[in-house]
């Protein structure tokens, strides 16, 4: 599945695992991104949307 929200855009970010000797290793922060049915447009798709879009309403879901 896709890391990027079709609505808002949200997708990976990067950075660094730090441990106590600070030594650093690459790691990435994934959304949480979940396949719903949504109605776009007037008729019903499915679209990979973040959780934070489908809890503020940006998104109407098919029933």
């Amino acid at each position: 599945m896709a890391n990027l929200c079709e609505v808002c855009g949200k997708g990976e970010l990067s950075g660094n695992n730090v441990s106590h000797s600070h030594l650093k290793t690459r790691r990435s922060w994934k959304p949480n991104i979940q396949r719903v049915r949504a109605l776009v447009e007037g008729e019903v798709k499915r679209v990979n949307v973040c959780t934070r879009c489908l809890r503020s309403g940006k998104v109407e879901r098919a029933i």
